[in-house]
């Protein structure tokens, strides 16, 4: 897995291997607010995330999930912060946001 320094250097990254799709939450799926495609959590697979937390300020805290559809048609970004700042989700995205760890 690949470690990045920092969030916008694993947005830009990502963006130049294909992620370039800026997905939101919207309580029980995800949706891309360019183009209001949305996807249940039963349409997307998490292939990687990365946790950024800030030195001093926990509102600096997040973490950048990478996105694919499963049917292959959007590869993207969904950045979200953890902990007290995080948003309300859906019993259904909590599962599927859940970080376990392989």
């Amino acid at each position: 897995m690949i470690y990045y320094d920092s969030l916008s250097t694993a947005i830009n990254d990502l963006a130049a291997k294909g992620y370039t799709t800026d997905f939101n939450l919207a309580f029980d799926q995800i949706k891309c607010a360019s183009t209001g495609i949305c996807l249940l959590p039963s349409q997307f697979t998490i292939v990687a995330h990365h946790r950024f937390e800030g030195d001093t300020d926990p509102s600096n805290s997040s973490i950048l999930y990478v996105i694919e559809s499963l049917d292959q048609t959007l590869k993207g970004t969904l950045i979200n912060a953890y902990g007290a700042y995080s948003d309300a989700l859906s019993d259904e995205m909590i599962r599927k946001l859940s970080i376990r760890e392989l």
